[in-house]
């Protein structure tokens, strides 16, 4: 029965579980729980520049190989929508959640020593290299791929890639439950719950208006450049924003998002390239979403947020939303290192936003694949301004 339930079902089931645990059972149930979070806290620790390097530099090497123009123009509009999204939820955030957040009091997660229990023990999983030396290698690595065009490193990170995506598929994503489950024990018996779920309620409200807010500038900049209707687009997109937001993947919802296309009258060579394209590159509303979990979490650790301090981690999201894994949650985990090596998370800090980008998913990626659609009207008009024909004969 737990097999059939979604990624969503099962946190939130985890979250309750977690409360019941933390309220009612004894003190020693929740240090067990606190016990595996250690390890799991470790090992994911140990996995984040793993998966920087396995997503990072074959995506990079994927985007420079037979690029060309229409491939570069679509990359910047993917790039720029992504990092307009940030700036604007950094906007919307910092007017809001100090109304909501009492950021006078000291979350649970900044003094964990203080109210959190301790596990029983502890197991050192020290990482292969940090978070920026990781960045750093995904950096060259995918450059030099892309312009040295041989095979044999692509091949052997490509197979790298896969085997971090399955230790995300078969062993994060499927003991994430018993994560959460464990920080809201540990939060509820350290009498801090209230207050974090109150939080909650109010950054979904927050990220879901957002979403929509950013999709219809999307479409009113493309309805504008393209000379197209932008009503019609939008009622055109309405089938591919609720399949995606039924099967939380923009891979998934590839076929319909090009019928979407399709009936916005983009030519069949654009939305071929650019649909498939923008489903791995173009990442708005999951960007949203982690810029205003980044900020709520900030405010409710007593963290100060600034412009100068969130500009830098805007910037560095957008790049490393490319390496976002095509699975529930993947763009969170690719996230994940930057959180830590950029803003300063700890492991309860970002067990916290893991929670809060999950309980809202499937809308962030009804509304990456629906930037997507607004992205493809752009380069449509644009290849038409392309008179040569080796710029429309890009591949996926």
């Amino acid at each position: 029965m737990m097999k059939r339930l979604g990624l969503l079902p099962k946190l939130i089931i985890a979250i309750i579980l977690g409360i019941i645990i933390g309220r009612f059972m004894p003190a020693v149930f929740v240090r067990l729980l606190a016990t595996f979070n250690s390890l799991f806290g470790n090992f994911l620790g140990f996995v984040i520049p793993l998966i920087i390097v396995g997503f990072v530099a074959p995506g990079i090497a994927e985007l420079g190989a037979g690029a060309g123009r229409l491939l570069c123009i679509t990359a910047g509009l993917a790039y720029t929508s992504t990092i307009i999204s940030g700036f604007f939820a950094f906007g919307v955030s910092t007017t809001l959640l100090p109304r909501l957040i009492n950021i006078t009091e000291n979350f649970a997660a900044a003094n964990p020593e203080e109210k959190l229990l301790k596990p029983f023990f502890t197991v050192d999983m020290p990482q292969l290299f940090g978070v920026m030396s990781a960045l750093l290698i995904a950096f060259i690595l995918g450059m030099g791929m892309a312009m040295i065009k041989e095979k044999t490193m692509y091949n052997f990170l490509s197979e790298f890639q896969k085997i971090v995506q399955l230790v995300i598929e078969r062993i994060i994503i499927p003991f994430l439950p018993y994560h959460i489950a464990g920080i809201f024990a540990n939060m509820t018996y350290a009498g801090e719950v209230a207050r974090i779920l109150s939080v909650f309620g109010k950054v979904f409200v927050i990220v879901i208006a957002s979403h929509l807010v950013i999709i219809l500038f999307q479409f009113f900049i493309a309805s504008i450049y393209s000379r197209k209707s932008m009503f019609s687009s939008l009622k055109n997109q309405i089938s591919g924003y609720l399949t995606a937001l039924g099967t939380q993947s923009s891979a998934a919802t590839i076929p319909v998002n090009m019928e979407c296309a399709k009936n916005n009258g983009i030519s069949e060579e654009i939305r071929e390239f650019v649909i498939p394209l923008c489903a791995t590159i173009h990442l708005s509303g999951s960007t949203i979403t982690l810029t205003t979990c980044a900020i709520a979490v900030m405010m409710l650790n007593g963290t100060p947020v600034t412009l100068s301090g969130m500009a830098g981690f805007i910037f560095m999201l957008g790049v490393t939303m490319v390496a976002a894994p095509g699975v529930p949650g993947g763009a969170v985990m690719a996230a994940l290192g930057i959180l830590q090596s950029m803003l300063g998370f700890n492991e309860a800090q970002l067990a916290l936003m893991i929670a809060l980008y999950l309980t809202q998913d499937s809308f962030g990626t009804a509304c990456n694949v629906s930037g997507d659609n607004a992205i493809a009207l752009i380069v449509d008009r644009m290849a038409g301004h392309l008179k040569s024909p080796d710029n429309m004969a890009v591949t996926k």
